[in-house]
């Protein structure tokens, strides 16, 4: 049993499940049996739908590899983090007289790395971090003791689709910029002092073509050495306070 499946992370069972999204639990992932059926299904089906929580249809193989207890084909992953809407966060931003500096993790699925990033994230003032609904690491214990506790301190909005979100970005006037060693730009050659977002990809594949294809601009950081790449933590945090340098440097001049 891996790590994402501490019992404290999750429950398991219909009405158990239920139970918890009516008592206004954060529901990070729930998976549910192929072809599950039954009234009581039929009961989670509808709560599910309600509170916008989109299941992840699995094989039972895959539920009991979370436990081998009656899950009744229903397991679902709690987070103590809460989760928002972009396009809730955006405006208020705006409203407050803030510069909004975003941070989207594209299906970054190392719980550890997204916790590091998630601790940078919070020291350098970032607003908020955009992650997928399906294909990231799980907000569980793990993210939140690697992230020092920083997880509690920053919103997370949880998206169905992050092309669409970057494009509600953009539409608010915010320029989103995707990391990849394939840019010609390198990060010191882009304005991050305006209204921002910064693009994280996976660790293995990097940004989907669909958020890079949706970006304004892409950037890099110099590569000197034999090793073509760093680990997408290290990455992100170079990027970060480079743009914490610029708006240090912008602010000293005014």
């Amino acid at each position: 049993m891996t790590n994402e499946n501490k019992k404290d992370d999750f429950i398991f069972g219909l009405r158990p499940v239920i139970e918890a999204i009516e008592a206004g639990k954060t529901i990070d992932k729930i998976f549910v049996q192929n072809a599950l059926q039954g009234p009581i299904y039929a009961e989670l089906k509808t709560i599910l739908a309600q509170h916008k929580i989109r299941p992840n249809y699995v094989p039972i193989e895959k539920l009991n590899r979370f436990t081998r207890k009656n899950h009744q084909g229903v397991v679902a992953f709690i987070s103590d983090v809460p989760f928002h809407r972009v396009e809730d966060i955006v405006p208020q931003l705006f409203e407050e007289g803030k510069t909004p500096f975003l941070l989207i993790l594209d299906r970054l699925t190392d719980v550890r790395n997204f916790g590091a990033i998630c601790r940078t994230a919070e020291c350098v003032g970032v607003d908020a971090i955009i992650i997928p609904e399906k294909g990231g690491a799980p907000i569980n214990s793990d993210a939140i003791k690697t992230s020092a506790g920083a997880l509690y301190n920053i919103k997370i909005c949880k998206e169905p689709n992050l092309a669409h979100a970057v494009d509600f970005l953009q539409q608010s006037g915010i320029s989103v910029f995707a990391a990849t060693e394939k840019a010609q730009k390198l990060i010191y050659d882009v304005n991050f002092t305006e209204p921002c977002a910064i693009v994280m990809g996976n660790e293995e594949t990097g940004i989907s073509k669909e958020v890079m294809h949706h970006s304004d601009e892409k950037i890099k950081l110099p590569i000197e050495g034999k090793t073509q790449s760093l680990n997408v933590s290290v990455a992100c945090g170079a990027i970060l306070y480079e743009a914490v340098r610029q708006k240090i440097v912008a602010t000293a001049t005014l």
